[in-house]
């Protein structure tokens, strides 16, 4: 019963997600918005739609450690795993300002969780949470990044539209958007009651089954997007869809979730948090190495097994 509800679960929120996704990306082709803004907001957002509500239901059922390690897991493999089967797909050659711009923000926001999330080291205290202070200060972060998206947008307002999906009419953009938002709310329900059941079947922690198997799975429409984004040679969907949903993971999601409920930080979660930053470090370095802005063949076949070491000392440290 606990597979069958995490895989019911993913099938409903994968289905959500691209449902949202193609209603979204339908409202921003009408408004002429380029390539790498609709992969830094629509595309990411609506791919990381099933972290938050993975995560809003891990929140509200008190699961806080599917709730920490679904958003750090999903970073996780949006670098290492997505990247690296999207590159060896098709090489990827990233923009400048992405390079300088959007792979340090993602950087930063691994930080600032690093920082917020670090308690005991700072106050000298036990042990460490997410308050609902937090949570707002990592909201406050994520405005600011939309008002840099804002920028781009305004200054891109005059390129051509975007590649990716079909343009439909406002009412049935709509229907799309609701009905994916549904299957997302009832999708994301299911995930946590069969991950927090799966965790006792299996006698190990909840953080386990949220950083491998709910974190690859709430990934899955990132790495559709992503690899069909690669195959199509559109790379700016590719490439700014994982690192606008890295963002949006931890400042949104995690932001969001901390204030509808205080989050307590296990020192495990330290693992990942260091992960997600190394992985936003490694990807900044690959523009500098064979091919400059270009991540490589190679380069992704050394992200995915990154992955699977990362997987590997998860689950053998547990």
């Amino acid at each position: 019963m606990s597979i069958i509800l995490l895989i019911l679960g993913f099938v409903l929120v994968i289905k959500g997600a691209d449902l949202l996704v193609t209603g979204g990306s339908s409202l921003a082709k009408r408004l002429h918005v380029s390539d790498l803004v609709i992969g830094l907001t629509v595309v990411a957002f609506g791919t990381s739609l099933p972290e938050l509500s993975v995560n809003i239901a891990a929140s509200v059922k008190g699961s806080s450690e599917i709730a920490i390690t679904n958003v750090l897991g999903s970073n996780v493999a949006n670098i290492f795993l997505i990247l690296g089967i999207s590159s060896v797909i098709f090489p990827l050659t990233v923009t400048k300002g992405t390079v300088w711009k959007e792979i340090p923000l993602s950087f930063l926001a691994a930080i600032v969780l690093g920082i917020v999330a670090s308690d005991h080291l700072i106050d000298g205290t036990d042990d460490s949470s997410l308050t609902r202070i937090d949570g707002l200060i990592l909201l406050c972060f994520f405005i600011i990044f939309i008002y840099y998206t804002a920028g781009i947008a305004k200054e891109t307002s005059s390129m051509t539209e975007a590649a990716a999906g079909k343009t439909y009419g406002i009412r049935r953009s709509t229907v799309y958007i609701c009905a994916g938002l549904v299957l997302l709310i009832v999708g994301g329900r299911s995930i946590v009651e069969g991950a927090v059941n799966l965790a006792g079947r299996l006698n190990i922690s909840e953080s386990v089954i949220g950083a491998t198997i709910v974190a690859v799975g709430t990934s899955i429409p990132e790495l559709a997007t992503s690899a069909v984004a690669a195959y199509r040679k559109n790379p700016d969907i590719a490439v700014g869809n994982v690192v606008g949903s890295n963002i949006f993971n931890i400042f949104f999601i995690l932001g969001l979730s901390t204030i509808i409920k205080p989050l307590p930080v296990q020192s495990s979660d330290n693992v990942h948090i260091a992960a997600a930053i190394i992985g936003s470090v490694i990807l900044f370095l690959c523009m500098f190495t064979g091919k400059r802005r270009i991540l490589d063949r190679w380069e992704g076949a050394l992200l995915i097994v990154g992955y699977f070491a990362y997987v590997c000392l998860v689950w053998f440290t547990r």
